[in-house]
């Protein structure tokens, strides 16, 4: 009996990190082929990071109503904090995150930030200040490079705390531009309240299709901003453990889709940021010889 077990439980885990692998070809393409470049061993773990994620960051998209939102995300700190009713590993998201965990001797508290973070989505308030944005990355795509680099140094100081945080805020920036169409559409505005009041650009503005000249130039601003922490993560960049650097490969990435938002035909509110797979593979190979 205690062999079919552990056959069962590794059945078990395979089908977890297989649809982990799915959830994330399919829901963040960029980020899965980054890590096509990754170590071998290292994929079914990073699968399981962004999966959850992934998940975390669909919330709202899966409730009717920010409680019923709150209910999920709380199941989500009970089962990484071990207090979840049930069987936890009856998620295969949960399932493949709880061996990632274990395996590369993973701290829980980042997890648990980055859920505290999503609840902001729930809600349709303001994103207050540039401060306040710069936070929200840290805890949301900052917190996946450093937990990556941790999961491909095999759980040991992979160094680069500080280029995880540049990296993550130019990225999750980037993110939040491209998708703002999607977000206004859904009555949500993470564009720092600060910025949009230096152009005039009220929040209705936004959610109702509005748009116009001032918010085109908070964008620019924001643009400058990702650039900005571009830039200290290159110079950063030393500090990483070159066994690490393949966490960082969606970062290549960063500057082409700015490039696109630079473009004078470029509406914050209807034109879609899209790079042809073959350049965003080709981007990623760049990165990874780099890297190695």
């Amino acid at each position: 009996m205690p062999e079919a077990d552990g056959k069962t439980a590794e059945t078990g885990l395979a089908f977890a990190q297989s649809h982990c692998e799915d959830l994330v070809r399919a829901g963040d393409p960029d980020r899965y082929y980054a890590t096509l470049f990754a170590p071998a061993a290292a994929r079914p773990h990073l699968f399981a990071l962004y999966a959850f994620s992934l998940t975390v960051a669909r919330v709202r998209e899966a409730v009717s109503a920010p409680m019923a939102g709150e209910i999920r995300l709380q199941w989500w700190r009970d089962a990484l904090q071990g207090e979840a009713r049930g069987d936890v590993r009856a998620n295969p998201v949960a399932a493949a995150l709880e061996e990632a965990i274990r395996v590369n001797r993973l701290g829980r508290q980042p997890f648990v930030d980055l859920i505290d973070a999503r609840v902001f989505d729930l809600y349709e308030d303001p994103m207050p200040r540039v401060n306040d944005l710069e936070g929200y990355c840290g805890e949301t795509a900052s917190a996946l490079f450093r937990l990556a680099s941790l999961v491909i140094a095999n759980g040991t100081e992979p160094g680069g705390a500080g280029a995880a945080g540049h990296a993550g805020v130019a990225y999750g920036i980037t993110g939040l531009l491209r998708a703002l169409p999607w977000h206004a559409r859904s009555g949500q505005v993470y564009l720092p309240a600060d910025i949009l009041g230096r152009y005039g650009v009220t929040r209705e503005d936004i959610v109702t299709g509005r748009g116009g000249p001032g918010l085109r130039r908070a964008c620019a601003d924001l643009r400058a901003l990702a650039r900005q922490h571009l830039k200290a993560f290159e110079a950063a960049r030393p500090t990483i453990a070159p066994s690490a650097g393949a966490a960082f490969l969606p970062v290549a990435l960063v500057e082409p889709y700015l490039a696109a938002m630079d473009r004078a035909s470029y509406d914050p509110l209807n034109t879609p940021i899209e790079l042809p797979r073959w350049r965003r593979l080709w981007r990623l190979w760049r990165a990874a010889r780099r890297v190695r």
